[in-house]
């Protein structure tokens, strides 16, 4: 290993039993309206188990920080404060919880010390990657081989991305539980 190599989080500890929990509760029929019910995929990814799982490989595990946190007392807090940030994210009913993804996304720039972070999915068939990438303020990008989760990726995360500066049709709608500040997504 080089000198500056740091461990992210995912590679000491992760809350799996929260995780588990919550992908169960994710994949129940019929817990509203999302379109991720557009097309049964194969194997669809729960979304918070996504949005989870790339907040633990991207954010640093405090072992790597001693001159932050010398003591192991310390190390074994903060990680702790980040698992249960993981956990939180776990959960499908957190999934527009903008204090908690702004919280997120704030700890993921930290740790990667760079201001634009990109994923990249290249097989992203139902999208769960590059949307919780997204929702966790990520710029995105994904493809695929099938045409069909292409169309979908383009409804899902191209058409949105192109009008979102542009009034609604219906002056009347109100556009919620989005973030405003979604990053760019390409269909490549």
């Amino acid at each position: 290993m080089t000198k500056n190599y740091k461990k992210k989080l995912i590679e000491v500890a992760i809350p799996l039993e929260a995780i588990n929990k919550a992908a169960e509760y994710e994949k129940l029929p019929g817990i509203g309206p999302h379109p991720r019910g557009i097309h049964l995929w194969w194997a669809r990814r729960p979304q918070g188990t996504c949005r989870a799982i790339l907040f633990a490989q991207l954010v640093d595990d405090p072992s790597s920080h001693p001159e932050r946190f010398p003591t192991t007392e310390e190390q074994d807090q903060e990680r702790q404060r980040l698992l249960n940030i993981t956990s939180r994210l776990a959960d499908w009913k957190n999934s527009n919880n903008s204090d908690l993804l702004q919280l997120a996304e704030k700890e993921i720039r930290a740790s990667c010390n760079i201001d634009d972070i990109e994923i990249v999915d290249p097989f992203s068939g139902g999208g769960s990657i590059p949307t919780e990438a997204q929702r966790l303020g990520l710029n995105t990008r994904g493809s695929d081989l099938n045409p069909v989760a292409v169309a979908i990726g383009k409804a899902m995360f191209g058409f949105p991305n192109r009008f979102r500066n542009h009034p609604a049709v219906h002056p009347g709608l109100r556009v919620r539980h989005l973030r405003k500040d979604y990053k760019d997504y390409q269909m490549i």
